[in-house]
């Protein structure tokens, strides 16, 4: 069982859930309940999921709990390039919000060798 508050995959993507709420404000009004809760959603997912994964008993699960925050991670990257490609937002937020994203999911994809290294 890990401190999931010291994993440096968990503070980064709650720093990113924090922007993504930020930046889902200024999309358009018509989006609150489609691509707005979807990216909220999709950022939440990410940190609740290593937070969840770091809690249980075994690293196996640990990992399993990695890879689906990584696939959130894959999702909010999706509807951030959906948001910018239909210029929805504010393309510097963004833009800043795909920058987090890439950087947690190859600090998710270390982290996920690590943990898997230490089953074996």
């Amino acid at each position: 069982m890990q401190d999931f508050k010291k994993l440096a995959a968990w503070q980064k993507s709650m720093v990113a859930a924090r922007h993504c709420f930020e930046a889902t404000k200024y999309l358009p009004r018509e989006q609150r309940y489609g691509l707005q809760s979807q990216m909220r959603r999709a950022a939440i997912s990410i940190p609740s999921n290593i937070a969840e994964g770091a809690g249980r008993r075994s690293n196996r699960e640990f990992a399993r709990f990695l890879r689906i925050a990584y696939g959130s991670s894959c999702e909010l990257e999706t509807q951030a390039l959906l948001a910018l490609d239909l210029d929805l937002g504010s393309s510097d937020q963004l833009t800043r919000l795909l920058t987090m994203i890439d950087e947690i999911q190859r600090i998710l994809t270390k982290l996920i060798d690590r943990v898997l290294e230490d089953t074996n």
